[in-house]
């Protein structure tokens, strides 16, 4: 692993050399030599690449380092699928035994091992203490296969079509994940109509103003209103790729008992904020609500492994067999690093308080933004939070200030206005202040103000 360089981060990227323009100015967008393939041959789709051109190597913890050795504190844990950093020893010692001991990598949904402990401590140390009896999915490798089983199910299992969705909300890219997700631009990129959703605001929507569900319980009661009972509503409770807006616990909870007064079937997509990353396993818990079905993915293999899962209530469980599959549903090595994460992270309450001390330490330094620049808003719960600005382009430029300072951010939001914050669950105090350091560094140059303050004190 390449040691701590000699020169920050900000002044090995001003000492490369990149390309120049015709004004003898650097351009990161145009190729070197070390990323020439990419552009020659990688299709223009890929997005992150443009925001941190730098060629990655290898990793530890919540620190990512590029081929020239340059270090990278990482706020952006792979969009949440690395909420325990990156190769963490307590998973990759049991997937390096797993991988040199020739035991079944790939098994489609036959009975291995690896699942059968992978399901042992899922019930053992998730749903058995939280008094939750889900039936265990695995719908195929990624989010947006567990939102599509949902959906399916959904729909199977109430005989109704439609589904509603919320304002900005995200779900997945595949044609019924993108028919509940806001984004306009994502939806164009189907290059079809989407069917049977329909969206709702969102809680605070309107920017403080109530947005109940005074429209849905009556329409839904009246016949005439043009608007179906649906077989479900999905919903995130922290939209994570939508401007990190949260959901109040009590706004969930009445949504929650609206649908179980209409018999509509509750989706909770914690593809991002779960897996311990708004401070508990579910990000439903504070509401002390249990949602009909759940759909996780991400960071529930604990190593980046591709794997998804989507619980269901028992009596939903209504699939014929093969009804819904998919050829890398059984990904052995995913079982894993998911069971490792479960025996280290989740057999006590260490990783939730390290979640809630750091949670308040970034909250802390995020107010200090809020409070010094006009028209920003605190956004998110946890370690899936972050700051929105008024003016849309302020969070791509901070995003950019801090890459070239060695901090990699992600932006989110419909406009990208928001500067998303998401360390690894396992970050320690020191390492989130210098993370903080690098953000209020690279906004107050951006915003050309002064954001040095005295280091808090917390814990």
């Amino acid at each position: 692993m390449p040691t701590k360089p000699s020169q920050t981060p900000l002044e090995q990227q001003r000492n490369r050399q990149p390309a120049a323009d015709s004004d003898g100015d650097a351009d990161p967008a145009k190729p070197t030599p070390e990323t020439q393939i990419f552009h020659d041959r990688e299709s223009q789709v890929a997005s992150y690449c443009t925001e941190w051109p730098a060629v990655f190597d290898t990793a530890r913890g919540c620190y990512q380092y590029s081929e020239d050795g340059t270090r990278y504190l990482d706020f952006f844990s792979g969009a949440g699928a690395l909420n325990y950093g990156h190769n963490h020893p307590a998973l990759r010692k049991p997937l390096l035994d797993y991988l040199t001991g020739e035991h079944v990598t790939h098994s489609l949904d036959t009975f291995t091992v690896a699942k059968r402990n992978f399901l042992e401590a899922f019930d053992r140390i998730v749903l058995g203490p939280r008094g939750l009896d889900y039936k265990v999915q695995f719908p195929g490798p990624t989010g947006t296969n567990s939102v599509e089983a949902a959906l399916k199910i959904a729909r199977k299992c109430t005989g109704r079509e439609q589904v509603v969705s919320f304002t900005n909300a995200f779900h997945g890219m595949t044609l019924g994940s993108l028919a509940v997700t806001g984004n306009s631009m994502k939806r164009a990129g189907a290059g079809t109509p989407l069917y049977h959703a329909s969206p709702a605001p969102y809680d605070d929507y309107f920017d403080g103003q109530t947005a109940d569900f005074l429209w849905l319980e009556k329409a839904w009661e009246d016949s005439g209103s043009g608007l179906a009972v649906p077989a479900a509503v999905i919903v995130e409770t922290v939209q994570g790729e939508g401007g990190l807006r949260a959901a109040r616990m009590n706004w969930l909870r009445e949504l929650h008992a609206l649908c179980r007064r209409h018999e509509v079937l509750l989706i909770v997509d914690d593809v991002q904020a779960g897996c311990g990353r708004t401070g508990t396993f579910f990000s439903f818990e504070p509401a002390g609500i249990q949602p009909d079905i759940v759909c996780l993915s991400k960071s529930i293999s604990g190593y980046g492994l591709p794997m998804a899962l989507t619980l269901l209530r028992p009596e939903l469980d209504q699939w014929d067999p093969g009804e819904h599959n998919g050829t890398f549903r059984g990904h052995n090595p995913a079982f894993v690093t998911a069971t490792a994460a479960l025996e280290t992270f989740w057999t006590d309450d260490r990783l939730q308080r390290n979640v809630a001390d750091r949670s308040e330490q970034l909250q802390d330094a995020l107010n200090h933004i809020v409070e010094s620049v006009d028209g920003a808003a605190l956004r998110g719960r946890g370690l899936l939070t972050g700051v929105a600005f008024d003016d849309a382009e302020v969070a791509g430029k901070i995003q950019a200030a801090a890459f070239e300072r060695g901090l990699l951010v992600e932006t989110s939001g419909p406009e990208s206005e928001a500067i998303k914050i998401m360390p690894a669950l396992t970050i320690t105090e020191d390492e989130l202040a210098e993370g903080i350091d690098l953000l209020l560094a690279a906004t107050g140059a951006v915003l050309k103000i002064d954001l040095s303050r005295e280091p808090s004190l917390v814990g």
